[in-house]
Formats: C-alpha cells, structure tokens, sequence
C-alpha cells in the first residue's frame, strides 16, 4: 500500500525579505474536506502499516491492564468534617470523586480489595457524566466552605472549552447555573454564595475573572478582571488560609497578584506589587492566630536579579514591601512556598532534584531555618501533595523514583517522622529489587555536563546491544524528573534501557538551565539531546540501531529538530502533539497562544534575528533530502495547544522530500473526534494508545517478542 500524498498549493511566505514556499498551508483549514480526507487517509496507511504490531500491542495492553488494580482508591485527604478520595472500579474508564464523614485524626483503612469506603458518598462518577460521550474531561472540582456545594466543569470535546455547573450535595441534583468558555480555575468567597471563575478569548488564553452569585443566569454574572496584555495568562484561586482571593496574573518571564479578603467579595482587589519585566513573584498568606493586622505573605521571587529565586515576607497592610527571609542561593532554586498555622513548606530543587523542607512558625516568627525531608534513593522526585488543611501536626508528601512506584506519606512535623500511607500497587511479579536506577552524564557541544537518568533490570550489561528509548522535553522550565511508570515496565521487562535527557530548556539545573535553552539559546536544547544520545552509546548503554527517541509538545519540536540534526542516531523516533511548525505558528499571532508564547521563542514577526534564529531549527523548515529514522507522529484535530496541521504538515514535506518518505517508515495518526492534547481521556483508551506507541517503539528495534521468565 502506497502513502498518500498530499496536494500541493502555492503559498508564499514574506518576512523580512525572506520569502519562502509553504505547500502546505491550506491544512490550517480544518472546514476544507481534503484536509479531513487526507488525515484520514494517513490513518488508513498506519493502520496498514502497523498492521503486523496488533499482536504486540494487545499483549503489551495486557501485561499494563495485568500490573493495574483496577479497582482501587487514593488515599483519603481530610478537608474540614469530611475524608476526600477518588477510586476506580475494574471495567469503568473514569475516577469516581466520594467523600466521608471524618471521626478522628487518621485516615480510614484502605480495604484492601479497592472496594468503597462503608458510609461514603458519591459526589461526581465521572463514568456516569462521561455516558454518551466518546472523551470526557473534568476541568475544576471545587467544594464550597461549608461542604454543601460543589462547582465542578466538563469538556467533552478536548478542546480544554469547559462549561461550568453546581452541583447540591445535599440531593445530588444540579442548579440552574450553568457557565459555558469557563477555564479550570475557580474559587469561593466566604459565604458560600459566591464563587468566581475564568474565562478564555478566542486564543484560548484565560483573560477575564467573574463573579457568579448563586441561582442567577451567568447573563448577570460581573465581570471583575480583565487582563487585555494578550502575553498574560490568568487563573483566580484562594491562599491556603481561605482568608483571600487571589487573582494571579502571569507571562512567561513576569507576574502579578491582586487580593481580596475572601468574606468581601464584592470588593475590590488589591496589587500586590505592580508588574515589572522579568519579575517573577508568588503568594501565600499566613494568618496570625490573634491579630489580622499581623498577618504576612510569604513571596517567592526573582526581583534584583535573584535567578534562582529568593523567599520574602511582606505585611498585608503593604504587600509591596518585601524583606528577605531565605536568601537566594545560587544552587538552590526555590518553587514554592506553603503557608500553615504553625509551620511553612517549603519546596525547591538543588542538585537536580526536588526537595521539600518544613519550616517552624513560632509566636509569629517565620523561621529561616527548616528541616528538609530526607530519602535516599540517588535519583527520585518530592513534592508536596493534597494540604488543604491549614491547621495541622502533619504534611502530606508524594513521592516516587524510576524504581519506587508514586508513593504517599504524611510526615510528623513534631518526630520528624515519615508514615508511608500507601504506595501504588504494581500487580503480578513486579519486584523493585529487580530494577536499577542510575545518574550518568552527557557533555554538551559547549562543555557543559547534562544529567540523564537511566533504568534498566538488574544485570543488564552495558555492551551496547540493548534497545533504549530516550525521553525529552526541555522547555519552559518545566522539569522532567525521575518517575515511575507501569507501562514502562513492558520495555524494561523487554531488555530496554529506558533514559530521561535533563537537557536545558527544562528547570531540573535551576533558572540558569532554562535560560540557557530558551530565546536565542533554543538550540541547546536540541544539540543537549543529540549529546546525551550519543553518550548513551558512546557508554555501551545501546547502539543508534537500538536507540529510540520520544518527546510530546514542546517535546516533539524536539524530536523534528533532532531527527533532522543527526538522522542517523536513532532508530525511530516518536513525536506526540509535536509542535514541529514552531516558526508558522508563532508568526501568525491569530492562532491560540501565540502572543504569549515569544517570551519563549522571541518574536519572529519583529525581530530579523529571531526569524532567522527560528527558521534554523524549525523542523518543518528544515527537512532535507536524507534517509530519516522512522518516524511516529500522533496528533489530535480537537488539540488546542498544538495544532493538529503542524504534524500533518510535516508528515507531508517528509514524505515529499526525505530519501524514504514514500516508505512505512513515515506515519501520521490522528485523532479526528475524541481526544484532546494529552490523547485520549478513558484510561482503558489510554492504555490502548500506549500500547500502539511501546508496540511501535518494539518494533522499530527488532524487541517485539513476548516477554520470557529469562527476559525477566
């Protein structure tokens, strides 16, 4: 069977002089039927062509389905009278949100067959809101102080467009009000009649803040912010005190907070401190327990040149004034926060890895000095979990490493105690003693030493004869630290060595690692995961015949880049939503987000030199007439943050221009109608597309065989 080939149409390109031909332009238009039939037809050639794989794929369904427990709970958070958990029962797609009467200070026992709690009450079955519907999200779940109502929103498209509803606890029925556009965020004022929500522009960026007062048409509903800077992004929450509003308010390098007492919500919110480029700053209030006007915020910010971030405390009397609690520190890079009755958290990264530590508040003194928690795996991720209670004698922490499944504990702040609640159950003969994990090191083109994390089955050699599969992202600072993954184990399981590249762009270094792979410096970021590629080899970790490389979003610029700077290092390289147009899309400010994102990228639309910089990376503008890896791309027509003609474009100039793009080498899947930019939402469904995603990745390195007990 013969690829299809797309339609070629003239369009030119002008700007700054340089004018360049865009065949593909016309997939933009998702009312023209070809484009439909085209992405369709891709479809009906990857079918085809992974026709051979549905044997692999089913087992590999099989052994994620066999390690699950389907029917299962998380573990209870207290929130006022009430323990909130989430289960699962075994067939059904969605999580079940329940709730149950607290009678004292532990949580409950867990049964452990994952049946419900005796005496729980069902507060929203998402199996039963998804019915009708081929994708499902929930959006925001927020209850009311007094626990009697619940603002919760619902997508069913995937294009993250929520419509906002009440529901009463007390019968279980909905109200009247009903507020469609709505973004997640939402928060409620004191008296229980009141809340506020966000809604979003036609770029989908959230820009507007209302008022609802319950039982009247969101028609009347007030509108209390509007931010018309279309770089900034807002969200509406409340401190963890309950005390006040916040209205936050952020680009991609500046921000900015307004408050307001949470039992006057027809007020007017307050600036904090007035936004400054480059400044970056958030907030927690601390309500001391016998005088308001002796209440303070905990800021963490950058202002003065504190790249990594400093902690400060201001008055709320005069919330712009901030004095240095925790001073920055050059190998410390300082996240978050948390403001309690009698302690703060603290959360931060430094060596690579997150950390948290609690600091004592005593006789209303914020102490400097804390006590981080310790654990001593060499590589793992810490952070804080669900707190939402402000007056407390523990903390609530999530942890988990590429060994360690997720695992929750409180922590005793008296002892200095760790109780491990509950860790996620792997099924079947999964023994963690089984596995290694490790740290290595690639060195980048410039000298500068890049961390990877590696693992693989305990005695795996590294004579590069094992298959590899290689995770980036390394974009705006997020941070893609050690996890672990029951999916990953049907590789693992396989003989792989599974790898995440710490490449710049990402946070795991502090604000200098996302510095250095942002703007003018985004080519770090690609020529960083070529390094780490080629040090997993030059290390005997695999070989480029084994090597698979895999990244989504921002992540899969990343793999357009790198298929395109060193083909012949991989394998096969899967790219999820990629965002392989990255010069078109950020040159046309009509498309969603785009205006925020040239804090990131620059601004190619005003700036020569960050046209010229972008057109030199951009993997759409760069594909050559050269035998590629094979390549998977996987995509959604109802995405909003990556548009769905950015890989299909692609996919296409591949096939036209690359030595084998008529070949099965080149694939295109997409997702006409359920699924949004993290895929699809059931996860029955998400098993399935992970299974297509590790069958291919088998595949394309020759370990597509079942998994042996010599394998294990």
């Amino acid at each position: 069977m013969k690829p299809p080939v797309a339609k070629i149409q003239p369009h030119e390109r002008v700007q700054h002089g340089d004018h360049v031909q865009d065949p593909y332009y016309w997939f933009l238009d998702k009312e023209d039927k070809d484009v439909l039939a085209y992405l369709e037809a891709e479809n009906v050639f990857t079918a085809a062509a992974t026709e051979g794989q549905a044997a692999l794929r089913e087992r590999i369904f099989q052994e994620i389905k066999g390690r699950t427990k389907e029917t299962d709970l998380s573990v209870p958070t207290r929130k006022g009278d009430w323990w909130h958990y989430a289960r699962t029962e075994e067939g059904k797609q969605y999580p079940i949100h329940c709730r149950l009467a607290a009678t004292g200070p532990n949580p409950p026992e867990l049964p452990e067959d994952g049946s419900a709690l005796p005496g729980e009450q069902v507060l929203l079955d998402g199996n039963v809101l998804a019915e009708g519907h081929d994708f499902f999200s929930l959006g925001a779940f927020d209850l009311s102080p007094d626990d009697r109502l619940l603002a919760y929103s619902t997508d069913f498209d995937g294009d993250e467009r929520y419509t906002l509803r009440i529901r009463d606890l007390e019968t279980g029925q909905d109200l009247v009000d009903e507020i469609p556009n709505t973004h997640y965020s939402t928060a409620w004022a004191s008296d229980n009649s009141v809340f506020f929500y966000t809604t979003v522009d036609d770029a989908w960026r959230p820009y507007r803040v209302h008022r609802h007062a319950i039982g009247t048409p969101a028609a009347e509903d007030v509108l209390v912010y509007e931010e018309a800077d279309e770089r900034f992004w807002l969200g509406v929450g409340l401190s963890r005190s309950e005390k006040y509003l916040e209205i936050s308010l952020g680009s991609k390098i500046t921000s900015e907070s307004r408050l307001l007492r949470a039992d006057d919500p027809t007020g007017e919110f307050r600036l904090v401190k007035e936004r400054e480029t480059g400044v970056e700053y958030s907030v927690d209030h601390w309500a001391h327990p016998s005088d308001p006007e002796r209440d303070v915020l905990l800021v963490v910010h950058n202002s003065d040149g504190k790249e990594n971030f400093e902690l400060a405390t201001a008055p709320i009397g005069d919330p712009g004034t901030w004095t240095p609690l925790i001073a920055h520190d050059a190998a410390v890079r300082l996240l978050e926060a948390e403001a309690f009755a009698d302690h703060f958290v603290l959360e931060y990264r430094k060596d690579g890895l997150t950390g948290v530590a609690v600091h004592p508040i005593v006789d209303g003194a914020l102490h400097a000095e804390g006590t981080p928690i310790a654990f001593d795996e060499p590589i793992y991720s810490v952070g804080t979990g669900s707190n939402p209670e402000y007056t407390t004698d523990r903390v609530r922490i999530g942890y988990g490493s590429m060994v360690t499944p997720s695992s929750v504990y409180d922590y005793d702040i008296a002892s200095g105690g760790l109780t491990l609640l509950k860790r996620q159950p792997v099924l079947g003969d999964f023994d963690p003693e089984q596995y290694e994990q490790r740290r290595v090191w690639a060195t980048a083109a410039d000298g500068t030493r890049v961390p990877i994390s590696v693992v693989h089955r305990k005695g795996l050699e590294p004579d590069s004869s094992a298959p590899c599969l290689l995770y980036g992202y390394g974009s705006y600072e997020a941070s893609m630290d050690p996890y672990f993954s029951v999916a990953r184990l049907s590789l693992l399981d396989r003989g792989f060595v599974f790898a995440i590249a710490h490449i710049r762009g990402g946070g795991e270094m502090g604000r200098y690692w996302y510095e250095q792979g942002k703007l003018l410096h985004k080519k770090n970021t690609f020529t960083d995961f070529v390094s780490c590629g080629r040090a997993m080899v030059a290390q005997g970790w695999t070989a480029p015949d084994r090597m698979v490389a895999r990244g989504g979003s921002a992540g899969g610029l990343l793999m357009g880049a790198i298929a395109n700077l060193a083909p012949d290092l991989w394998a096969g390289v899967l790219a999820e939503v990629p965002f392989v147009d990255a010069l078109n899309t950020i040159l046309d400010p009509s498309l969603p987000l785009t205006v925020m994102e040239w804090d990131e990228w620059g601004n190619p639309l005003e700036s020569a030199e960050v046209y010229q910089y972008m057109k030199e990376y951009s993997p759409y503008e760069n594909v050559e007439a050269v035998e590629y890896p094979p390549i998977l791309a996987r995509t959604s027509v109802n995405d909003t943050r990556v548009g769905y003609h950015e890989p299909a474009k692609w996919i296409a100039r591949l096939r036209a221009t690359a030595v084998n793009g008529g070949s099965r080498d080149i694939l295109l899947k997409t997702e006409i109608d359920s699924a949004g930019h993290g895929g699809k939402s059931g996860r029955y469904d998400a098993w399935h597309e992970e299974a297509f995603a590790l069958a291919w990745v088998c595949a394309v390195v020759g370990a597509d065989a079942a998994v042996t007990e010599d394998s294990r």
